[in-house]
């Protein structure tokens, strides 16, 4: 690439849909979906599109927005880049005492990763190639998905919904309480069929006596993997003790954030799938390198993601990039500001979508019908 990746806009925008069944983890309720839109233009008039994570804390959105308005903004805008890569580096070099001195780390990480995002998109749009082709010419535009997000509350409807929709894998929350997790999955096993790829996410719930007490009566229901079983900042010791006592691969990787992090997991040896997020680290200048050495390392990679419709598109590209045999993970919850930006992931047919041969994510967005959902920052 020339040395001609300027830009000239970078805008934040926040958008907050209401919920009326809220979102249950095992350590949060959501009560709203929020999104973090980011835009970049270049001098052309050229724009790319991307996402920050910003689930948690309520107030999350707002925050990261004003750290890009203010922060990111001034030393991006009118600075010439070589590459999507070049502006990632600059941008983290530059804001890395500043994010220690606010104890900011995780909110300028994920800043940053939207950002990139949408330089990528903005490149793709540019070079007219769909951005899974940029980055990894020869990948394949179709992607296993499954779907994600099930609440312990009558989760078997949801999932059968999604079943009649195309999904042929489909991932539970739990960690409400033995008898209830034990439940909700024998009811979904029984209304899904044995047919039918089966996980679970703990969202860091357990200690390791606790897991450890979870895993001979987890093993009768075939996961395919236990997500988060442990806090993710426990040390890898614990994480081997556990994998050594139980044939479900464990997965993780969601809140790990930089190479380091990454390689530490792999070099460990605990971990059977490994959900980078690239809207809250990395974005795809991170994320891809982690997700060629996650498969080269033997291990599946499947990416993590829970938020809008522009970071799930993203998150497909990379997974399309990498040209593994991993999922994407599609929140099965109703989420307005994720179904109108969908684009080709509007279509499961057995287990699959396929992303359009259209420039860069392959979705314009109609700021539109967002309006209704955009708030000030």
């Amino acid at each position: 690439m020339s040395r001609d990746l300027a830009i000239r806009r970078l805008t934040a925008r926040v958008y907050r849909s209401p919920l009326q069944q809220p979102v249950t983890t095992s350590f949060g309720v959501m009560r709203d979906r929020p999104m973090l839109l980011v835009e970049a233009e270049d001098g052309d008039g050229t724009r790319g599109w991307g996402e920050v994570w910003c689930n948690f804390p309520a107030v999350g959105a707002e925050h990261r927005a004003r750290l890009i308005d203010s922060v990111l903004s001034p030393l991006l805008v009118a600075q010439p880049f070589a590459s999507p890569a070049d502006a990632f580096r600059h941008l983290t070099r530059k804001t890395a005492v500043l994010a220690l001195q606010s104890g900011e780390p995780g909110p300028f990480a994920q800043a940053i990763a939207g950002v990139d995002i949408a330089l990528w998109d903005l490149v793709a749009r540019r070079a007219g190639t769909p951005l899974w082709r940029v980055l990894q010419d020869g990948g394949s535009p179709s992607v296993r998905v499954y779907a994600s997000g099930l609440n312990p509350d009558a989760p078997e409807i949801l999932a059968a919904q999604k079943q009649r929709e195309g999904f042929t894998a489909f991932k539970l929350k739990v960690g409400f309480g033995t008898d209830r997790d034990l439940a909700n999955l024998g009811t979904l096993r029984d209304t899904l069929g044995d047919a039918a790829r089966l996980m679970i996410d703990a969202n860091q719930g357990w200690d390791l006596d606790a897991a450890l007490n979870m895993l001979p009566r987890l093993e009768p229901f075939r996961l395919d993997w236990l997500e988060e079983p442990l806090r993710a900042d426990r040390p890898w010791e614990d994480w081997r003790t556990l994998q050594s006592h139980t044939p479900i691969a464990l997965a993780a990787g969601e809140n790990l954030a930089g190479e380091a992090a990454f390689a530490a997991a792999l070099e460990a040896g605990a971990l059977g799938v490994v959900q980078p997020d690239l809207a809250k680290w990395g974005g795809f200048t991170g994320c891809l390198p982690v997700a060629r050495r996650i498969l080269a390392a033997g291990v599946r990679f499947c990416p993590h993601y829970l938020g809008g419709g522009i970071g799930l598109l993203a998150s497909a590209h990379l997974l399309a990039a990498a040209g593994s045999g991993g999922m994407l993970e599609i929140d099965a919850n109703p989420n307005p500001l994720r179904t109108c930006l969908l684009g080709p992931l509007h279509d499961i047919t057995e287990g699959r979508a396929t992303l359009a041969a259209t420039p860069g994510l392959g979705l314009e967005p109609d700021l539109g019908p967002l309006s209704a959902f955009l708030v000030r920052h």
